[in-house]
C-alpha cells in the first residue's frame, strides 16, 4: 500500500478506528482491556490517541502470525475475536454469528469463510489453548496465517465475501472510496 493503511481516512475517521468500532458493535460495552472489549496490536504511538487500548506487538516483523499471539497473550479471556484493519465491510451481525460459535466449543479456532470456501484467519475467533501451536510456528518461522490455520482444525462459518473484503493496494482503496455509503 505504501502507507499505513490503518490509518487511511474513512468516514471521517482513521480505517482502523473505523473496524474497532464495528467489533466493539458486535461485542458490546463490556470491559476486557480497560477501555472495552476491542485492544489493537500495533505501534502505541501511532494509535494510542483512538480511544483503544493499544498493544505492542511482541514480535515485530512477524505479521499477523506475532499480532495474534501478542492479543492472545493479553487478553484475559479464553476466545477471542481477531480481525484485519483493512476490512472495512464487515458487520457487527456477521461477527456475532463467529463469537456465538464459540460458546460451544469443539475446536481451538472458528475461522469466517467467504462463499469461494475461502479460510479468512484474520476474520476468526481464537481461543487462548491454540497460543503452543501459534508460538511453535512463530518459532519454526511459519509466518503464513493460511498454513497455521489449518493446525489448529478450525471449525468455518461462511460470511458474505463483501464483508470480508480487505483493502491490499491503492487501487483497491480507490475503488472502495467510490462506492457509495
Amino acid at each position: 500500500m505504501s502507507r499505513d493503511k490503518a490509518m487511511l481516512p474513512y468516514r471521517g475517521r482513521p480505517l482502523i478506528a473505523h473496524v474497532a468500532g464495528t467489533v466493539e458493535k458486535a461485542l458490546g460495552k463490556e470491559t476486557w482491556f480497560g477501555s472495552g472489549p476491542v485492544a489493537i496490536v500495533g505501534e502505541p504511538d501511532r494509535y494510542r490517541n483512538l480511544g483503544y487500548r493499544v498493544l505492542a506487538d511482541i514480535h515485530e516483523n512477524c505479521g499477523p502470525l506475532g499480532g495474534i499471539i501478542t492479543a492472545l497473550s493479553a487478553s484475559p479471556v479464553d476466545w477471542n475475536l481477531v480481525v484485519a484493519c483493512d476490512m472495512p465491510n464487515l458487520d457487527p451481525e456477521d461477527l456475532r454469528m463467529l463469537v456465538e460459535r464459540s460458546s460451544n466449543r469443539t475446536a481451538l479456532c472458528i475461522a469466517a469463510e467467504g462463499e469461494s470456501r475461502e479460510a479468512e484467519p484474520l476474520c476468526a475467533i481464537y481461543h487462548r489453548d491454540c497460543l503452543p501451536i501459534l508460538r511453535r510456528a512463530l518459532h519454526d518461522k511459519k509466518l503464513k496465517m493460511k498454513d497455521v490455520l489449518r493446525e489448529l482444525h478450525p471449525e468455518f462459518v461462511a460470511l458474505p465475501a463483501e464483508s470480508l473484503a480487505n483493502l491490499n493496494t491503492p487501487e483497491e482503496w480507490m475503488a472502495f472510496e467510490e462506492q457509495p455509503e
